[in-house]
């Protein structure tokens, strides 16, 4: 083969709405035109976008439980595979995060499995460009240039929904799934014996395997075994690591060439930032933010979780929002500022004392962010946002009336900036953030829009 097929390559479900925009950016700028929707795409949005390479669908499953999923996702995974890419893909985050009641990743490969019509399932997790790696099973994340196994990383080990206790993905899986998982380890793919590793994990009748990955050996290595064994299709359920490693290999292989950068998109007047991510990196680029001149808007949780509060707090945040904006200051509002913030210690005392899930109080701050980025775009002549977590994103991609998203401009892995279409309003320009994504002065980047 000398080139790609023609038509679509990809189909994906994400997770997350932070999580989705990641393959995109890695098809984009290799070269592959995708699309990424907030709901799967009629027939008039798959018209508007013909010829795109890659088509995505921007989920929630990441904070939800088996019932939601088993209702919501079936349908979106067969909508999907009903477009016939080869790579159906369920986009998990790099740092497989989950449990057997929350975003369990178990449950939606045994919906991927029963639901489409696909061959087999690969996993790639890892991917070295956003410093996650996996050896003999085993999933390690990069913090500050040093690699933690997942049960012992600083963030992960302590996520406050989903903490990672278990750094082994087949053992972590085996408790949300029954289905077996086989792992194609790093020393059969630098010894050239990952062909027959393969063969025979099918052979032994398993439907999913693992990939190591470690390096850009065995990314492009593990592209390779999956691409060439792809038959009539695969379900695919994997971080973007898929993807970079699909890329590495059809580069190498001579069916992609490189793509030229786009170009720089241009600084913009005043930036604001909407941050409903817990992490220390968020917390960290809350502070440079607020060092810099960023005004600063806390959130009161206890307020916005509380039904009768709330409505007066989201309105006292979009009027010192909207305030500062006028006068020409960048802003970020937030509801806290790292995982030791005593506003998420508030909410876990609420959600005892209600007797609520946490996970559904945190849904109503992600809520109120959403309501006062919407408030203070309406108010305002904003050009650029950045929105920082999963929840919050999808919270805000809603109430901003956006329903597709293109990646237009790489900042950091994870996390480009992207031309968001809305259906009765002008395109805004945005940055949907994962907790971990981007150094200390991110939104320095983002405002300046790739200049110096």
């Amino acid at each position: 083969m000398t080139a790609l097929p023609e038509g679509r390559l990809i189909t994906y479900y994400g997770d997350d709405f932070t999580g989705s925009t990641d393959v995109m950016e890695v098809l984009t700028f290799a070269g592959l035109p995708t699309v990424l929707f907030l709901d799967v795409p009629d027939a008039a949005d798959l018209t508007r976008f013909a010829g795109y390479r890659g088509i995505g669908v921007a989920g929630t499953a990441r904070s939800r439980a088996p019932e939601w999923m088993r209702q919501h996702l079936a349908p979106a995974l067969r909508a999907l595979d009903a477009l016939d890419a080869p790579v159906l893909h369920y986009k998990v985050c790099s740092t497989f995060d989950s449990s057997p009641t929350i975003g369990s990743i178990g449950c939606a490969l045994d919906i991927g499995l029963a639901h489409t019509r696909r061959g087999w399932c690969p996993m790639v997790v890892a991917a070295p460009a956003l410093r996650r790696y996996q050896a003999f099973g085993n999933l390690f994340a990069a913090v500050d240039g040093v690699a933690y196994r997942l049960d012992r990383h600083p963030t992960m080990s302590r996520h406050p929904v989903t903490p990672m206790a278990e750094a082994d993905l087949r053992q972590h899986l085996a408790r949300q799934t029954r289905e077996p998982v086989e792992l194609v380890d790093l020393v059969a793919l630098k010894q050239a014996r990952g062909e027959a590793a393969l063969a025979a994990a099918r052979g032994r009748g398993a439907r999913t395997v693992l990939f190591d990955v470690i390096d850009d050996e065995t990314l492009a290595e593990a592209g390779r075994l999956i691409w060439q064994a792809r038959g009539a299709g695969v379900f695919a359920v994997a971080s973007s690591g898929l993807e970079y490693a699909l890329v590495a290999h059809w580069r190498a292989a001579g069916l992609l060439p490189p793509a030229a950068p786009p170009p720089p998109r241009g600084p913009v007047e005043r930036l604001l930032a909407v941050c409903g991510s817990c992490s220390p990196v968020t917390a960290g680029q809350i502070g440079w933010a607020v060092a810099h001149g960023f005004a600063p808007i806390r959130l009161d949780v206890p307020a916005v979780i509380d039904p009768a509060r709330a409505p007066a707090e989201i309105a006292r945040a979009i009027a010192a929002t909207t305030e500062a904006l006028a006068h020409n200051r960048d802003t970020v509002v937030f509801s806290a500022e790292g995982p030791q913030d005593p506003a998420i210690a508030a909410l876990r005392d609420a959600a005892a004392r209600a007797g609520d899930a946490p996970e559904e109080l945190q849904r109503r701050v992600a809520a109120a962010l959403g309501e006062v980025l919407a408030g203070a775009v309406a108010r305002t002549d904003l050009r650029r946002i950045v929105v920082a977590g999963g929840d919050t994103s999808g919270e805000a991609t809603g109430r901003l009336g956006i329903h597709a998203l293109e990646a237009i401009m790489p900042l950091a892995p994870g996390g480009p900036l992207c031309l968001a279409h809305r259906r009765a309003q002008a395109p805004v320009e945005i940055v949907l953030k994962g907790g971990q994504i981007g150094g200390a002065d991110f939104f320095r980047q983002v405002k300046r829009g790739g200049t110096d």
